[in-house]
């Protein structure tokens, strides 16, 4: 017994486990292999929004003219996210109303369309983000659900042996255990990435909802005829 303690890997330990208790850990393994996917796939989504962010803000502010910026935005723009469907829609929706509604009107048709636009985005930011959070809080009691399982079944086993010893029991709590760390093993990322993503995507939004006002002052400027030199400050 004292040489299979010591030969003793975690292969071996899985292997040995018992059917619910391997149904648990393949469980934990598939959530840590989609959060990683996710993290992955969420944090690419986000560097790119920020730097997509970054560069429109730039030609926004340096545009003396919004409709040739729309022209080209139009024809660039990923129409699924980022800054610039928040700009189209706003833009759009200004040129349909200034032909033939007052000023008052224009802004108002304007705001609710930008605001539709930045919640589609916000919707588009917080994909995944449950999931993570679902891991990250869920995964720890799954594991410990079946460290209890196997823990149960080792000192049922050690009930029906006529002399008992820790070498008797040792390799099944040691399997129980591994779900545990499975457990905290999946949860832990789950939960950082959760938090961070969720930070980073309200602050997103609100540079979103920062950058529909700085349009809806440009575009009252320009149905206020202001001179587009000083809409540029806008």
């Amino acid at each position: 017994m004292q040489a299979t303690l010591e030969h003793m890997s975690i292969w071996g330990l899985v292997s040995e486990a018992s059917l619910l208790v391997k149904a648990v850990m393949l469980s934990l393994l598939l959530a840590s292999l989609l959060s990683w996917y996710l993290i992955i796939q969420r944090a690419s989504v986000l560097r790119a929004d920020e730097r997509r962010l970054n560069a429109f803000i730039q030609r926004f502010r340096a545009a003396p003219e919004l409709l040739p910026l729309y022209r080209d935005t139009a024809q660039q723009a990923d129409p699924q996210g980022g800054v610039e469907p928040i700009f189209l829609a706003g833009f759009q929706e200004f040129s349909h109303l200034r032909l033939h509604s007052a000023a008052e009107a224009v802004l108002d048709g304007v705001e609710r369309a930008l605001y539709v636009a930045v919640s589609e985005q916000e919707t588009r930011l917080e994909k995944g983000l449950q999931f993570l959070a679902s891991v990250g809080s869920v995964s720890p009691y799954i594991g410990l659900f079946g460290t209890v399982w196997g823990i149960m079944n080792s000192f049922l086993g050690l009930s029906q042996v006529q002399q008992a010893s820790l070498s008797t029991v040792a390799p099944g709590i040691a399997e129980a255990l591994i779900a545990t760390a499975m457990g905290l093993f999946a949860a832990i990322p789950a939960v950082i990435a959760y938090n961070r993503f969720a930070a980073r995507s309200q602050t997103l939004l609100t540079r979103y909802y920062a950058f529909g006002n700085e349009l809806q002052v440009r575009l009252h400027r320009t149905l206020q005829g202001t001179p587009s030199h000083l809409a540029v400050a806008a």
